[in-house]
């Protein structure tokens, strides 16, 4: 029996017998009337292949559908519904359709009913609460475009497809290419959509409901680019369109410069849909995001820069994974990782998001650094033996690290000579599949530099190499005789010593009082000690930053002059970027247990007022409660701590220029603590009287902050479930439904702990939304209700088992990681859970999620033990 884990020698046999030349798909998303179907919706599709070998048999992949009927070059396979002969055990979604007797030129009609989605795989429908209407899109990646139509579901069978999509009358219909309208003869509309250029199955792309558009376009010497901006009608007033237009036209400009081939997919199209697992997905010239992109309330600066680097993202996958695509998903890094890399180089040369590196270095950078020391990191380019691996591998590793390794290997080769071996790659590759050797050799021809040992190093080891400096002085102590940077290996007491291009730099005050770059050299080390001898006779400066302008991968240790100067005086470094380094440094000690957590949160509650980064602030805010709430010793951050940062938030919010961005993120970083009274009666002001009766003029007190607001008082049970209803009243839409999720599963007793835990597991006709999932998590595990949650904790395996049954896919592993009791760090819930990641009776996937929280949990207990040692 096969299975829907198709694995890669699977895959890669099916790939040697078949090449794949077209589809034909037809779907209906009408009841036959013209209106919408509610559950199911029929898909027919043709499709025309070769085989190398006639007379083989092979399979093609359809999941969760009746069969109407299905037939090969003529034959019919099995009988459908309403024949006597017919079985409804014949076909199973597990094996697909087997294929028997392939001649060399194949046609494989299959027409059949397959239901629609709310876990976001597949084709998800969404009802809109404001107005009933309804609303669909496509979600393919890893392999569910099975879930739609027959097909070959898996990256190196490219074809071509032609859509024809039957829809209700007054719905929009997007697919990768544009369509031509005619009447449907039951009623609503037939589009009928221009073939693809050759892609992938997990690239195409179904949307459709009754969508507000926006046109424009972008011209350049390639020619013109026609462009749309869609979301759901009843967040059309909130769509800032002319902004994304800009930044769209600025992503397409730069990418033209820069790759050398102009875009392939004709029309681009960007759809903002419901209920979205991931930020975004890069169907070609039809992407989806997330919509809570469109900001129905204000948003910090940081906010816009985030969905800037999604929006570049995806663009960039136009060239790198739409044009260009892996053969089969061990390069999913090569994917993610260059449209991470590729999006902040476009951010900083073509927008107004100039020091978005300072971003990336502490967003992903902290994302990846937190993996590799996980006992589920792998290396960058890693061993995918099937798509259940793959789909635990969009993590940290996938995306960030491989981003900081292209950053790292641009810094070594140059960036012109980077570029020119893109250009080359794609040039050679355009419409195929590749693989990373490809890119390698490309590389390798442009920059005149043997790669093989370099990718060996950073792509197939895994860890991170911790790097410090070591100063010797003259008898004065006044200057630099030694600077030695020292290099230890990726893995405790073992591991890869690397080739890394980096920066040091000497810092030193200033007339003003700032701490300013005096010195800085740039150099390769590759051995545990590397002598720097341009920095020798210079004055011993007050900071010596190693890795300076971020350009390699590593973990930044400062020596002890330099860490006293960082914990005392952060916030005078003036440069972002080194700044940003310093506090990264901070936050990996802190998680690393060689620095008490107590000393980190003192050094945020202290400084981060005066960073100007919106980024750096937001970031660093969340990592300090995540020291209170993880690696603090809980008796101080019960009795001190969390007070101490709530009343530093809500000054930090008052002192704050009024409307600013910095007073709205330390108004929601204070609502995110527990809250004692007195802070208490100052954000119910702030929902009853407004801003300046609370003290907090300028702020705007909209929609999204009345429930942040709110759910703050619900968890600190200050407001009740009445005050939920009521607010929900006032925002009766998809957003209010999530929010107000949130704030039942934070109510401050066991009783509201247990119904979000029955709402998270139900599995029948009631079974919460995706989105309602991952609302209700949010609200379950919040500071200072761990005395709340030892049930869950008791039931968290049988809970997650049972799900992981009913509903497999993304949903489970997002109730399994959310669910994790992290609130319980202690010895007998690690070593109850050391049990389970042990017993292989368990799903790998989901052992492996278990394993990442109890590594988590032992990092927390070690952490715990360092910061309650500093009370003394």
């Amino acid at each position: 029996m096969r299975s829907l884990n198709l694995t890669r020698a699977d895959a890669a046999a099916r790939s040697e017998l078949l090449a794949v030349e077209s589809y034909d798909v037809e779907i209906d998303l009408t009841d036959g009337h013209g209106s919408p179907g509610t559950d199911t919706f029929r898909s027919r599709t043709v499709v025309r292949f070769s085989c190398s070998r006639p007379g083989a048999e092979t399979f093609i992949d359809l999941r969760a559908a009746v069969i109407r009927s299905a037939t090969l070059n003529g034959r019919e396979l099995f009988p459908a519904p309403g024949d006597e002969r017919y079985d409804d055990e014949q076909y199973d979604d597990e094996d697909g359709i087997t294929l028997p007797d392939l001649q060399a030129t194949n046609e494989l009609i299959v027409d059949a009913d397959l239901a629609y989605t709310t876990t976001g795989e597949g084709l998800h429908r969404m009802v809109d609460p404001a107005d009933g209407e309804v609303y669909l899109y496509s979600q393919f990646e890893t392999a569910d475009a099975k879930r739609v139509f027959a097909c070959f579901d898996q990256p190196d069978l490219k074809a071509r497809y032609t859509l024809t999509v039957t829809a209700p009358e007054q719905w929009v219909v997007v697919a990768n290419t544009p369509a031509e309208e005619s009447p449907a003869p039951g009623g609503g509309v037939v589009h009928r959509f221009a073939p693809t250029e050759i892609m992938s199955t997990y690239l195409v792309a179904l949307i459709a409901g009754p969508y507000h558009v926006v046109e424009d376009a972008y011209t350049d010497e390639h020619g013109t680019i026609p462009l749309r901006l869609l979301c759901r009608a009843s967040l059309a007033e909130f769509l800032d369109s002319e902004r994304l237009f800009a930044e769209t036209k600025e992503g397409f400009g730069f990418y033209h410069r820069e790759f050398g081939l102009p875009y392939a997919f004709g029309k681009y199209d960007q759809i903002f849909v419901p209920e979205f697992n991931a930020g975004a997905m890069e169907n070609a010239g039809a992407v989806t995001f997330l919509e809570d992109y469109v900001f129905r309330s204000r948003a910090t600066g940081y906010r816009y820069e985030r969905r800037n680097e999604t929006i570049l993202h995806e663009m960039a996958h136009m060239w790198f994974g739409d044009l260009v695509t892996m053969f089969w998903w061990d390069d999913l890094w090569l994917n993610e990782s260059f449209a991470t890399f590729a999006s902040v180089l476009a951010q900083v040369d073509a927008t107004q998001y100039t020091d978005a590196w300072t971003t990336f270095a502490i967003v992903e950078k902290s994302w990846a650094y937190r993996q590799d020391q996980l006992p589920s990191t792998h290396p960058v380019a890693a061993d995918m033996t099937d798509l259940e691996t793959v789909e635990t591998n969009f993590d940290g590793i996938t995306y960030a690290k491989g981003a900081s390794v292209l950053k790292q290997l641009v810094a070594y080769v140059g960036r012109e000579p980077f570029l020119a071996g893109l250009r080359a790659y794609f040039a050679e590759h355009a419409f195929g599949n590749a693989r990373f050797d490809d890119l390698l050799s490309a590389l390798e021809t442009s920059s005149g530099r043997d790669l093989s040992g370099w990718a060996d190093q950073w792509l197939r080891t895994t860890g991170i190499n911790p790097i410090s400096v070591e100063v010797t002085t003259g008898g004065d102590a006044r200057t630099i005789d030694d600077l030695t940077v020292v290099q230890g290996p990726a893995s405790p007491g073992a591991g890869e010593l690397r080739t890394h291009r980096l920066g040091v730099g000497l810092y030193s005050r200033d007339g003003s009082g700032a701490i300013v770059r005096t010195e800085r050299a740039e150099l390769d080390i590759s051995g545990e000690r590397t002598a720097v001898s341009a920095l020798a006779g210079r004055p011993v400066p007050d900071l010596v930053l190693p890795n300076d302008d971020d350009l390699t991968y590593c973990s930044v240790r400062l020596d002890e002059r330099s860490l006293a100067t960082v914990l005392e005086s952060l916030e005078d470094v003036a440069d972002p970027l080194a700044r940003t380094l310093c506090w990264s440094a901070l936050w990996e000690m802190t998680r690393e247990g060689r620095l008490p957590a107590r000393r980190f949160v003192e050094v945020v509650a202290r400084a981060v007022p005066r960073e100007s980064h919106i980024g750096v602030v937001q970031r660093v805010l969340t990592q300090a409660q995540t020291a209170l709430a993880r690696y603090a010793d809980p008796d101080w951050a019960a009795a001190t701590g969390w007070k101490t940062f709530s009343a530093a938030m809500l000054t930090a919010a008052r002192d704050a220029e009024a409307g600013s961005d910095h007073q709205l993120a330390f108004l929601t970083a204070l609502c995110a603590c527990p809250i004692g009274v007195d802070q208490g009666r100052v954000l119910a002001t702030l929902l009853d009287a407004g801003a300046d009766e609370a003290g907090l003029p300028g702020l705007v007190v909209d929609t999204d902050l009345r429930w942040t607001v709110l759910t703050a008082l619900v968890a600190a049970g200050a407001a009740d479930t009445d005050s939920i209803e009521a607010e929900l009243a006032t925002d009766d839409t998809a957003g209010g439904a999530r929010r107000a999720a949130t704030a039942r599963a934070a109510r401050p007793t066991v009783g509201a702990k247990e119904e979000a835990e029955q709402l998270l597991l139900e599995t029948g006709a009631d079974a919460p939304t995706n989105a309602i999932v991952r609302a209700t998590l949010l609200g379950v595990d919040l500071p200072g209700q761990e005395h709340l949650l030892t049930g869950l904790c008791e039931r968290y395996l049988d809970d997650v088992t049972a799900l992981w049954r009913a509903r497999p896919g993304d949903l489970a592993q997002t109730v399994a990681e959310g669910l994790f009791p992290s609130w319980a760090v202690d010895r007998d819930t690690v070593e109850r859970f050391e049990q389970v990641i042990a017993d292989e009776t368990h799903p790998s996937a989901l052992r492996r999620i278990i394993a990442e929280q109890t590594a988590d949990m032992v990092r927390a207990l070690d952490a715990r033990a360092v910061d309650a040692a500093e009370a003394g």
